[in-house]
């Protein structure tokens, strides 16, 4: 084998960042996160991100600029843990290149993992967890002060829930953190053992950050929690009564809110909706996870089948044009066929526009990863692409009401790549509509949007002249 000329070395490749090898030169202080998994996730990057900034470091778009490689993943499925060796793996030559690149695993697999991640992966620095995001600065300079490793993943159970939403460059839409952790303990989540017990923010942190977001030009904010709907502030005011000072006190255009539980969603909560439906969009995400009584007993659910049903019958009776959308898992631990077939017939039952739909995998820690009859793959993934076409054909046919109706569609940004503006609309879809970003700036205004084309989640249409 002929030796490589230097040339050939640094001929640049594409990153899995986006960023190019080699680069130019890497930015004193540039600090890149990689985040994948659930909505907080991404909240907390934003977190990150504000953190760093007031100790001087400055946000890069791609990997090969940084200093400091973060990676803020999710542990809720196996997968995403393995992503996070492969990632770290592909930053190897980064690392070689650049002995000043500091690379650390954050998010719910940092609480997981701890000390393991850098004991299977030595390239990795530092590792935190989901209630260490304030001590970034702190672990960073232990890391300067040429300390070998750094893990600090302890949970704070006794520190209140008192913290200020932290956002660089606020958007036209937002996410606010309410809620954290979960006392819920379903047999197959991982959540209360990454994220710790459950807490909730006072009412007055969040109207506060509403109030201050709105003064910073956001038009929709999006409240997120683990069991969102279980919400209760130190004054006594539950989810309901937030939802109602929020809509009633606050300029924002629109509210969101995920992820509800069904078990607490009550008839004060669909009331105060349908009175606020001004403000509150009419879009429920409501996870059932299982369409059988006896598997969603074994996890630990807290509803059956018929009471999830009666739900649902409460949520359409006062909102009739309410939008719904779930969560599934297929594969259970001893799950039949005919138990998995009532899980198809309540998605046709239930009239989910939108699934997010996974195959059960056993997690540390979880009581679900000890039960018997642990199911083959192959059949857990035969199984949940038979619930992905039966969903398809059901839902292509539900949404085509949507072709021909004027949609109110809330403008985020413009895609270069599609020459569209893209935005939201209440009912949640994603709506792409022609335009030219040279001849108005239409971000942050809410447009009619007639629909042309309608898919489960992502919509086209034609922007309505007024």
């Amino acid at each position: 084998m002929s030796e490589k000329t230097n040339s050939e070395i640094l001929k640049p490749i594409k990153t899995r960042s986006g960023g190019t090898w080699p680069p130019a030169s890497p930015i004193d202080r540039g600090v890149f996160i990689s985040t994948y998994g659930c909505q907080m996730n991404v909240a907390d990057s934003e977190r990150m991100y504000a953190v760093l900034e007031m100790q001087n470091y400055t946000q890069v778009p791609s990997a090969d600029l940084a200093e400091v490689i973060i990676i803020n993943s999710c542990s809720v499925r196996e997968k995403p843990v393995h992503k996070v060796y492969s990632e770290v793996g592909s930053y190897r030559v980064l690392k070689g290149r650049n002995p000043k690149l500091k690379i650390g695993v954050g998010g719910c697999v940092g609480s997981q993992e701890k000390g393991n991640l850098t004991k299977k992966q030595p390239l990795i620095d530092f590792v935190f967890g989901t209630d260490n995001i304030d001590e970034l600065p702190e672990i960073l300079a232990k890391l300067d002060d040429k300390y070998k490793k750094v893990i600090q993943s302890q949970f704070h159970h006794r520190t209140p829930y008192h913290i200020q939403t932290m956002v660089t460059q606020p958007g036209v839409a937002q996410f606010v953190n309410i809620t954290k952790g979960c006392d819920n303990f379903c047999t197959f989540c991982v959540v209360p053992f990454t994220r710790g017990r459950e807490k909730s923010r006072p009412l007055q942190h969040v109207l506060k950050d509403f109030q201050d977001f709105s003064l910073k030009g956001t038009k929709e904010i999006t409240l997120l929690g683990q069991n969102v709907n279980s919400y209760k502030s130190e004054c006594g005011a539950d989810f309901a009564d937030l939802l109602e000072i929020l809509s009633r006190e606050t300029d924002l255009l629109r509210i969101r809110f995920t992820t509800s539980h069904p078990k607490d969603f009550d008839q004060k909560l669909v009331d105060v909706m349908a009175r606020y439906q001004s403000k509150l969009c009419e879009y429920i995400h409501l996870p059932f996870q299982s369409g059988n009584s006896r598997v969603l007993e074994m996890m630990n659910r807290g509803y059956t089948r018929e009471e999830y049903l009666q739900k649902v019958a409460m949520i359409r009776a006062a909102i009739p044009g309410v939008v719904l959308s779930t969560d599934i898992i297929v594969g259970f631990p001893s799950e039949t066929e005919a138990e998995f077939q009532d899980t198809m017939s309540l998605v046709e039952e239930g009239g989910f526009e939108t699934i997010f739909a996974f195959m059960y995998s056993p997690r540390p820690m979880t009581k679900a990863a000890s039960f018997e009859s642990q199911l083959p793959e192959d059949v857990k993934s035969e199984r949940l692409q038979r619930l992905f076409a039966h969903h398809e054909a059901l839902a292509d046919g539900w949404v085509k009401k949507y072709e021909g109706q004027t949609l109110q569609v809330l403008v985020e940004k413009f895609d270069q790549n599609r020459s569209n503006w893209v935005g939201r609309s209440t009912q949640n879809k994603l709506v792409y509509f022609a335009g030219d970003q040279f001849t108005e700036n239409l971000i942050g205004q809410v447009c009619p949007i007639l629909i042309s084309k309608a898919r489960p989640s992502v919509f086209r249409g034609d922007l309505v002249k007024l």
